[in-house]
């Protein structure tokens, strides 16, 4: 079943940061389901969310590899928030990751942009740079899927801030208690 991975690979388009998803994460889910094995099917079935990572059983290096850098990255968008309100972040740091400067620089620019769209939008963009940097040299393999499946729910994400509505979302955040 492994040797049907260049067909399932090869037959899923290609992703582009920004655009449409070309269909739904349970669709994605169903193509591979019957076309890679079962174990396999049952990583790709289950991927953990960021408040489930510290969850996961380790083991699996893509996994661990995206996880481990998407927790340092929400690190460095913690320290950066906390120091705005002259809080302690440490309450809040997740894993015993290693701090990265250029990821700490990527997280400083995002995070200066008075728009708060475009600095999710770039917190994004470095989430897909890294997906791309851990897909590099898989190509018909589970590790490949795992990489796709992250960046198909950033897609999916995006399409559903576009679709959301504007006007509820603004009413929504002038009715917030201020304090």
């Amino acid at each position: 079943m492994a040797d049907f991975y260049p067909f399932l690979v090869s037959s899923l388009p290609m992703l582009h940061f920004g655009m449409k998803p070309p269909f739904s994460y349970e669709q994605f889910i169903e193509i591979c389901h019957h076309r890679i094995p079962d174990n396999d099917y049952y990583i790709l079935s289950s991927l953990p969310e960021p408040g489930q990572y510290s969850e996961y059983r380790k083991g699996q290096r893509t996994l661990q590899k995206w996880m481990d850098f998407d927790t340092a990255l929400r690190n460095e968008l913690v320290k950066i928030r906390a120091q705005r309100i002259h809080a302690d972040p440490a309450a809040h740091l997740r894993g015993g990751i290693i701090a990265d400067s250029s990821l700490a620089a990527s997280a400083v620019a995002a995070m200066g942009n008075p728009l708060l769209l475009e600095a999710e939008r770039a917190i994004d963009e470095e989430r897909w740079k890294a997906l791309d940097h851990i897909a590099t040299g898989h190509h018909f393999d589970v590790d490949l899927l795992i990489t796709y499946a992250y960046k198909l729910l950033i897609l999916i994400r995006w399409e559903n801030v576009g679709k959301a509505d504007a006007g509820r979302m603004l009413e929504h955040v002038l009715t917030l208690p201020r304090g």
